[in-house]
């Protein structure tokens, strides 16, 4: 059985580096923490690369792991590669997955324009896996999408929604080229989202929490919608918007 006791052990130290981004771009791997989430995990061949389980804990009745790796480590040690508060005793060493639209063949995409809150990017993800969109296409300036925050704020869905790094107004070239729809989101110059016509294909994009979608991005789209406020709030969070939004234009492809 492997057991790591110490914290100054070399590989505790990699594991522990994994919490920065730095590490994680370097290495092209990242930790996951929870049962949920590796139990998610490991549902995804060739993902997970090591499980790691703290010698006091009790793995839930039907909690398998088969065919991986496993290091079981001293309570402190868990503590150190860990950011949560209070650590569940188990995580676990992924690698990122590499992918391309071309790939993909997607027919409803996800556009996100540097949107920098992580639980927002999380929760966008898994809005967007739960209301069947194809892919998430992160732009420049959106949050980390292995950030430990956006890991457990997508509740497992970054597993099997794919999550694609692009230059945003080249994807958008690219859909225009090829007659799909693509949906800004933005006060001005914007028509009520329920005007949208029907379209088997579309792309939506949402942009930054304070900001909204740049100007340069807003004026390559087909449209440009906005959803009706009807109280007194001033405005929608993203991940919210974003999912009335998705639900919307999928319930009408």
């Amino acid at each position: 059985m492997n057991y790591i006791e110490s914290v100054k052990n070399t590989k505790v130290k990699q594991w522990k580096k994994l919490l920065t981004k730095k590490e994680r771009d370097k290495s092209g791997r990242y930790l996951i923490e929870g049962f949920h989430l590796v139990e998610e995990a490991l549902k995804e061949k060739n993902n997970v690369q090591e499980v790691i389980i703290s010698q006091d804990t009790e793995l839930p009745a039907g909690f398998t792991i088969e065919d991986t790796e496993i290091i079981y480590v001293a309570k402190e040690v868990m503590k150190v590669i860990c950011d949560t508060e209070t650590p569940q005793g188990i995580a676990a060493v992924c690698e990122q997955k590499t992918q391309n639209l071309s790939e993909i063949n997607p027919q409803r995409l996800l556009l996100v324009d540097a949107v920098q809150d992580p639980g927002n990017i999380g929760t966008i993800i898994r809005t967007a896996d739960a209301a069947g969109m194809d892919a998430v296409i992160l732009g420049e300036g959106c949050a980390d999408v292995y950030n430990s925050k956006v890991i457990r704020s997508t509740q497992g869905s970054i597993f099997h929604m794919p999550v694609i790094k692009a230059n945003l107004s080249e994807v958008i070239d690219s859909l225009m080229g090829q007659e799909v729809p693509v949906y800004g989101t933005a006060l001005e110059g914007a028509v009520p989202f329920e005007q949208v016509e029907k379209t088997e294909k579309f792309a939506l994009l949402v942009g930054n929490e304070g900001q909204g979608v740049s100007k340069e991005l807003l004026a390559k789209t087909s449209q440009n919608l906005y959803i009706p406020i009807h109280g007194r709030s001033e405005s929608l969070n993203v991940g919210i918007a974003a999912g009335i939004l998705m639900y919307y234009l999928r319930k009408n492809s």
